[in-house]
């Protein structure tokens, strides 16, 4: 069979998180199906930046390149409903979407699509006009409803489509997200670690937070519980900076602002970008993990924070709870009092904080990508 993979999501060469979806769980399919054939559709006007050399060792995986303007490409695709996809791979059995994006297909070619979530029908207001006119053109409900099947990355995102949508369950499976195999605990004496540490200036004992900045982040939040925290004026919790790491992201400028004007900006540090192969061990260098969304579809960080033995505090909404389980603390995200207060008892009482050590290592022991990769595997094996 021959199955097409959409990979434009990666031709920017970013490792947010769809892309890193994307890579983990496409390297474990690779790696378990020596059978079907694969073919990548990359297009990418301008010289991409993307590193394809994990692909290389896959025999029956090949990458078809295509160097057409995006806008005139998504105008077409949007507009006339061409160029077929498959055709222009030379025709494909099934074809794979990681994420919503322009697409048109001929009838023989089967449509899997992922979904992550649904924030942009949750929270509109959160996301740029650029970006709410983008979801206009995508039209999400009928490229749902083209799909033959759609893959929800937690319980909670199929709710969600089931909720705004009204498709048949049976369309839908659930297959979570994964955690890479490179993260975990690492030894103190691990002289990689200092190395990091000097990279990026990090404090002895800090808070961390990492995802892009935007507004369903809740960063805000996070700093405005930093600030009831250092309000107590106690010697040990002054001794916690708050680390706030990631990519900017849409309507950023409020955020900057907001850590900025902190009476404590002094001890809050923004780290635009952590290289892939460090964040293991800015993870092990943390005292705790935060984590207060408004909305998840998944929730990746506080997982693999999790998987580095890192205490986590997360939100009680969408799939938090249901990723998070009994392996963190959960707080309301409106509340940063609340975050505040989790925040002291984690800090100040290490037995406390150890409480939900033996939860974390049964939480994240349910999801690995070769998991993810297999349910995959097998769904496709009756689709033929």
């Amino acid at each position: 069979m021959k199955i097409g993979v959409d990979i434009r999501c990666l031709s920017e060469g970013r490792r947010t998180g769809v892309e890193e979806y994307s890579i983990n769980f496409l390297d474990k399919i690779f790696k378990g199906d020596t059978t079907n054939n694969y073919i990548l559709f990359l297009n990418s006007w301008k010289k991409s930046k993307i590193d394809l050399s994990w692909i290389k060792k896959y025999k029956n995986v090949t990458v078809k390149r295509f160097y057409f303007p995006n806008k005139i490409l998504n105008l077409f695709l949007w507009y006339f409903n061409w160029p077929k996809i498959d055709k222009l791979l030379g025709g494909v059995n099934l074809f794979f979407m990681p994420n919503l994006n322009f697409i048109a297909l001929s009838n023989e070619a089967k449509l899997i699509l992922t979904i992550h979530d649904l924030s942009f029908e949750y929270f509109p207001e959160s996301f740029s006009s650029k970006r709410r006119l983008w979801h206009v053109f995508i039209n999400p409900k009928k490229l749902i409803a083209q799909a033959s099947k759609i893959l929800a990355v937690s319980r909670s995102t199929k709710e969600d489509l089931l909720s705004f949508y009204k498709i048949d369950p049976n369309k839908i499976e659930v297959i979570y997200n994964g955690i890479s195999d490179e993260l975990g605990r690492i030894d103190r004496n691990n002289p990689r670690l200092l190395e990091v540490k000097e990279k990026y200036k990090l404090p002895f004992k800090f808070i961390l937070f990492l995802g892009t900045f935007e507004p369903r982040k809740n960063i805000i939040g996070i700093v405005k519980a930093y600030e009831i925290l250092r309000e107590e004026k106690n010697n040990e919790l002054d001794r916690y900076k708050l680390i706030i790491a990631g990519s900017e992201g849409w309507k950023s400028k409020e955020i900057k602002e907001n850590i900025m004007n902190s009476r404590y900006s002094d001890d809050i540090l923004w780290i635009k970008f952590i290289e892939n192969e460090d964040k293991v061990y800015v993870y092990n260098l943390s005292s705790i993990f935060v984590y207060p969304s408004f909305f998840e579809g998944f929730g990746i960080p506080p997982l693999e924070a999790m998987k580095c033995g890192i205490p986590v505090i997360a939100s009680n909404n969408s799939s938090l709870v249901e990723i998070i389980g009994e392996g963190g603390i959960i707080i309301d995200a409106t509340r940063p009092d609340e975050l505040a207060l989790a925040l002291r008892e984690s800090l100040l009482d290490k037995d406390f904080s150890e409480s939900f050590s033996i939860g974390r290592i049964k939480q994240v022991q349910k999801f690995s990508w070769t998991k993810s990769a297999n349910k995959f595997l097998e769904i496709i094996s009756n689709m033929k």
